[in-house]
């Protein structure tokens, strides 16, 4: 492993740098957005089935829709010199331009830093009471000379009751809880080191990770997950070819009793390693037409793999390899693939299916099917049919068995949170938007979602072949929300909402206990910091 490290590093440093990288979270949703919008009018291109983007990258693509400017509404105007204030720190070789305000911000011809305080409150409303989540912590990122980038990013979270667990079906980012009353704390660290060039780079990182399209929620990496320490590499020689790969060290929370021990008054609990090893190759032949397909293992029990570091494999091979093909209890791969047309400027279609296990010769027999897979479907009208307007269509099914596996060690996890789509298996959900950007920075979404859970088969004597999908439904969820959003200032926002929301079935397993039952629900809070 280390001679490997050693090797790659070698290589690395052999290139010659050309740009840096520090990853902006995938939690700005503003200037995702913003670059959704512009990539759909055909103003920039972005591989938006792979998130985070660098610092860098969105800088490079807000300066080009500068150059476009005359293309552009009034509104996407405002919001490219608003955000260019932020990011236009990676283009202007001095301090001397319109910028944001820091709480620190040093740059020269070699180093350059910026440090930010964090901070923020969410809270909802309804007839089971106030609760809140709260938050703060500090971040920096610069970089030194032409290819190194570094990031760091502490936030200490704090809730008077547990917004998110492991089996709750939310999309709120999870954390490793300690558990005070009804409420509970965690503390997330994020942040690494990355060394770019011309046509790629590579990073030592923790952080989250969102993999394949989608607007409420993405099947293949969802980022939901405590963030989690990989390497990251990519790799973009030509035009129409981008290579990203991780390998990453999740955590299990399996305990492994051998190397469990008593010391002094307490037991040190040890688990067992647990890695992911995935690439995800993104095709564009043109600008209108992008097509990725990837693959990923989920592994244990042995230390780290070499085959599993090498980026272009098709990782269930080298597990038969390993382990043999009459192995039951192997490693657990997956395979996927997503699909983004604009076949018109402001319109965009697409699709990301998740396979987690596909037999083509049993696929049409209900009694032996063992089609575990995840489909998402949708539709983005992006200033249609009138300006600052968006619509948004989008379906998620996800068949009984998908992201689980017979080796507890293996499953798609890492902290007992599953790293696709929130909902988990045996599910579906409706998602439907009607939003509103009257101007800069302000955004009014009015939304639909309809969400359904079917019961696990859980039993280890049962057979895995034949399982129906939705045989009935254990949990249920509709929501009619209308969200205002203000981002008043870089990376400062304001936000108020109204639900009417209605939870039955498993609530108490499945879903935060103040959202039980009919609910006129009121969110507010605001925030520093990304």
């Amino acid at each position: 492993m280390r001679k490997l490290i050693v090797v790659i590093t070698l290589i690395v440093l052999s290139v010659t740098a050309k740009s840096q990288e520090v990853y902006q979270h995938i939690s700005n949703k503003g200037v995702y957005d913003l670059l959704d919008e512009l990539a759909s009018a055909g103003v920039i291109h972005v591989n938006a089935s792979v998130k985070p983007y660098s610092r860098m990258f969105i800088a490079q693509s807000l300066k080009l829709a500068k150059e476009q400017f005359e293309q552009l509404t009034p509104r996407q105007q405002a919001e490219v010199d608003f955000y260019l204030k932020d990011f236009g720190k990676e283009l202007n070789p001095n301090k001397n331009f319109k910028r944001r305000l820091d709480a620190f911000y040093y740059k020269d011809s070699l180093f350059s830093i910026t440090i930010n305080p964090i901070m923020g409150v969410m809270g909802n409303s309804n007839d089971s009471g106030l609760v809140y989540r709260r938050w703060v912590g500090a971040e920096a990122y610069g970089y030194i000379g032409k290819g190194w980038g570094f990031y760091a990013s502490l936030r200490d979270f704090s809730e008077n009751q547990l917004f998110t667990r492991p089996e709750y079906l939310v999309q709120e980012q999870g954390g490793n809880y300690k558990i005070n009353g009804k409420g509970g704390e965690f503390s997330d660290m994020r942040g690494g080191v990355t060394y770019s060039w011309r046509w790629g780079s590579f990073g030592v990182v923790k952080d989250h990770l969102s993999w394949g399209s989608g607007y409420n929620g993405t099947n293949i990496l969802s980022g939901r997950t405590p963030s989690f320490a990989m390497i990251k590499l990519r790799i973009a020689p030509v035009k129409w070819a981008e290579l990203n790969y991780i390998h990453g060290w999740l955590v299990s929370e399996v305990v492994d009793t051998n190397r469990t021990y008593y010391a002094g008054r307490t037991t040190r609990k040890t688990y067992h390693p647990k890695y992911i090893a995935a690439n995800f190759l993104t095709f564009t032949p043109t600008k209108r037409f992008r097509v990725s397909v990837g693959n990923s293992i989920i592994y244990s029990d042995i230390e780290v793999q070499p085959a599993y570091l090498t980026p272009f494999f098709f990782y269930k091979s080298v597990d038969h390899h390993l382990n043999g093909m009459s192995n039951q209890t192997g490693q657990n791969s997956q395979m996927f693939f997503d699909l983004s047309v604009h076949p018109f400027n402001r319109v965009h279609l697409y699709s990301t299916l998740f396979l987690d296990e596909l037999a083509l010769a049993d696929m049409f027999d209900k009694e032996n099917q063992s089609n575990y897979l995840s489909i998402k479907a949708g539709m983005r009208l992006s200033n249609l049919p009138f300006r600052n307007v968006f619509i948004t269509g989008e379906y998620t099914r996800t068949n009984p068995e998908v992201y689980k596996h017979i080796v507890n060690t293996t499953t798609f996890e890492s902290n007992k949170y599953n790293l696709g789509h929130y909902l988990t298996d045996n599910s579906d959900e409706v998602y439907l938007s009607l939003a509103v950007k009257p101007y800069r920075g302000l955004l009014v979404n009015m939304s639909y979602t309809k969400c359904r859970k079917g019961p696990a088969y859980d039993d280890p004597n049962s057979t895995r072949r034949g399982l129906p999908f939705m045989e009935s439904v254990v949990w249920e969820s509709s929501a009619i929300a209308l969200d205002i959003r203000y981002e008043v200032l870089n990376d400062g926002y304001l936000f108020l909402g109204v639900s009417q929301s209605d939870y039955t079935g498993d609530v108490k397993t499945f879903s935060p206990q103040f959202k039980a039952g009919k609910q006129l629900n009121i969110t507010f809070g605001g925030a520093i910091g990304f």
